[in-house]
């Protein structure tokens, strides 16, 4: 039976995250040591190469069985495609396997952890926030930040560091493991493919920006040889058309753009530089066939070697919403590199079909036929299967230099009609709460939060801003009341997100936290309110506002809460939101790190210390929830938000002008009523019909 707590890090003195990780290169190392010959065969070996797994499990059509199991009964064993960033699971804990312990080439994994020494000395001493060694019984010092008061002098420069060893560790024991895998799991050391044979290269496309902005040459090298020599799309499996263009589509593209932005990434061979646009333009040529629908939205599905696109197996054939409107960053920036204006059309056909739906206030159910081209239902959440369409309306506004203002003018909608009808507050404490409408606009307010959520704070101080810095923007003429409330909400959705976070004994969110709101409930249009100070004691009042349910209480390493810190430090420069990131941080260290260098894994109940885990390593966590830290603890200049946009992966792409390329936008929206109805224009031109 292994050890849920292999270096005693959750000991009631809980180290810090450097001595969490300088445990873990002790530890490793003191196993390392009888594999020298291993460890020397390392440090000769610069491309990194590693015998692929054998004895891999051969599963077709994983796209069926994943939607068929509905997300309320998922257990977690199927063999199914990798966790979709978009949908939660709502299933109960799933305990890890046994520790099979045995003898294994580790140099690697030592050759890494030696630097984690230089960079934090042999002696073990750690640094609290005012430089000085933490008291016995501070833990992660969470007095000196919750309260919103800031620290004294803190070396940021060694915590992005801290977290670039972090990224390592989870990199390289994939390396060894699981390479070529689609999914890794950390704890059994063992993984496998979304497709045969040799997989997508899933965890590898969806980490390699991450490994551009922290310069790792070498591994590097290493995942573009792959890429080169193995990664093929012509495989007969149907992959989720989301998923696969916001990580693999995303993740080449945003390669391709690092490579010629970053000093020193740049082939040497001039031949090879296109190599990421090339795999780019292959995999959308193939995904092309999801958007061959009577309607223009995308099939939820695609087979990737014949390009046929597929409805889902699922929700009575619907699409997911937020996935079926979330490709359009992917697209119009590929349209842009290569000239190609089929791609801008396609994904752009998408928006006007949701939007001739005329939702009420801008906020669309959560499901949408793509062969009719309508909504199936009524339920509307910001959380799985809304999301990321609220997020790629203010996202395309700005890619495109504002140059597209139908995009703007939706989101300036959309985040009214949450305002009017989706904040409400916490009854005693009066956190804000951005709740679920499960019959929609008009109907009860549930006050539901999913993780997923916590996009939103970060992505309404970029609306508001255009992503400079706030006291740049109060500058411009454009600036008024509204985005000064717009800022003010933002911190409190934020704050909620914490909240979510520091109420549970490991310091981790759930997936899902419930509120205990009034009733009638207070909200936002009535009347403004201010949360409570996050109070770290373990009994403090403010947390019986919060409610984490027993099945809901798995943490999946998801990145929402941090991708908000990271736009809210970037544009306020409050410390505030630095401090709240490296305390999440090193939540994540001590109750997620893996024994012996194999990496960080989902836990299955963030309020139980140790928490259980459950063996998987996201590829978000590479691509997402580590490169946010890795941004939040670093200087402004690297990824200027008024340069670029993050997708939904945080795989960052160049703003353009449209107009270079002679695009612009293609459709108009069809007027309003001041009902919100669609007024359609007849023939004769002289009359008009409500459609409502």
């Amino acid at each position: 039976m292994y050890s849920r707590d292999p270096f005693n890090l959750r000991k009631s003195a809980a180290p810090t995250a450097f001595a969490a990780l300088q445990s873990a290169a002790s530890k490793t190392i003191e196993t390392g040591s009888k594999a020298v010959e291993s460890t020397k065969q390392a440090l000769q070996d610069a491309d990194m190469s590693f015998a692929l797994p054998r004895n891999v499990p051969n599963f077709e059509n994983a796209q069926r069985r994943f939607e068929d199991n509905v997300w309320g009964k998922f257990t977690g064993n199927e063999k199914g495609l990798p966790m979709y960033k978009d949908k939660p699971t709502s299933y109960g804990p799933r305990r890890g396997g046994p520790w099979f312990r045995r003898k294994r080439n580790i140099g690697i994994g030592a050759l890494l952890l030696f630097s984690f020494l230089y960079w934090f000395g042999w002696s073990g001493k750690t640094e609290a926030q005012d430089g000085k060694k933490p008291a016995a019984g501070s833990g992660s010092t969470w007095g000196s930040i919750l309260g919103g008061k800031k620290s004294g002098k803190v070396d940021w420069e060694q915590r992005r560091q801290a977290v670039k060893d972090a990224f390592l560790i989870s990199w390289h024991g994939y390396e060894e493991h699981g390479w070529g895998y689609d999914e890794y799991h950390p704890v059994s050391r063992s993984g496998r493919y979304m497709a045969q044979p040799n997989g997508l290269g899933w965890i590898i496309v969806d980490a390699l920006d991450t490994m551009m902005l922290m310069n790792l040459t070498k591994e590097i090298k290493h995942a573009r040889e792959w890429i080169s020599t193995t990664l093929s799309y012509e495989k007969d499996q149907d992959v989720n058309t989301f998923e696969t263009t916001i990580r693999m589509l995303g993740g080449l593209l945003s390669a391709h753009y690092l490579q010629e932005t970053l000093p020193g990434l740049k082939p040497e061979n001039g031949n090879e530089e296109d190599l990421y646009l090339e795999k780019a333009t292959d995999l959308a040529d193939r995904l092309m066939g999801a958007y061959d629908s009577p309607s223009g939205i995308p099939w939820a599905s695609v087979i990737l070697k014949t390009g046929k696109g597929e409805a889902s197996h699922a929700d009575g054939g619907a699409s997911s919403t937020a996935e079926a409107t979330s490709l359009q960053l992917e697209m119009k920036y590929l349209a842009y590199l290569t000239g190609e204006e089929h791609y801008w059309q396609k994904a752009e056909k998408v928006m006007e079909a949701v939007d001739n739906n005329a939702a009420r206030d801008g906020l669309v159910p959560i499901f949408v036929y793509a062969d009719k081209g309508s909504f199936r239902g009524t339920e509307i959440r910001l959380g799985s299967r809304g999301d990321s369409y609220y997020e790629y309306l203010i996202k395309q506004y700005l890619q495109t230099k504002k140059q597209e203002p139908v995009y703007g003018e939706m989101w300036d909608e959309a985040l009214a009609g949450v305002k009017k009808h989706m904040i409400t507050y916490s009854k005693d404490h009066h956190f804000t709460i951005l709740a679920e409408l499960p019959a929609g606009v008009g109907g009860r307010i549930h006050p539901k939060v999913d993780h997923l959520v916590c996009f939103m704070p970060g992505t309404i101080a970029l609306a508001a801003t255009g992503g400079l810095d706030v006291t740049e923007a109060r500058k411009l003429s454009s600036w008024g009341k509204k985005q000064e409330e717009d800022m003010t909400l933002a911190h409190e959705l934020t704050k909620t997100c914490m909240g979510m976070y520091f109420m549970n004994p490991t310091g981790l969110a759930g997936e899902i936290t419930h509120f205990v709101i009034d009733d009638p409930p207070k909200m936002y249009t009535r009347e403004v309110l201010k949360s409570d100070d996050l109070d770290p004691a373990e009994d403090a009042d403010w947390k019986t506002d919060f409610i984490v349910k027993p099945a809901d209480a798995h943490n999946l390493q998801r990145p929402e809460t941090v991708e908000s810190l990271f736009y809210m430090w970037r544009i306020t420069g409050d410390d505030i939101y630095r401090e709240w990131g490296w305390t999440m941080f090193e939540s994540f260290v001590k109750h997620t790190i893996v024994e012996n260098g194999g990496g960080f894994t989902s836990v299955s109940d963030v309020t139980t210390v140790p928490p259980p885990t459950r063996d998987n390593m996201e590829s978000f966590w590479l691509a997402e929830t580590l490169k946010y830290f890795y941004l939040l603890f670093g200087p402004n200049d690297l990824l200027p938000l008024d340069e670029m946009v993050l997708n939904t992966e945080a795989h960052p792409f160049p703003v353009f002008d449209p107009s270079k390329k002679r695009f612009k936008t293609g459709w108009k929206r069809i007027p309003r009523d001041q009902n919100g109805n669609l007024v359609r224009e007849e023939n004769s031109g002289a009359k008009t019909t409500t459609v409502a």
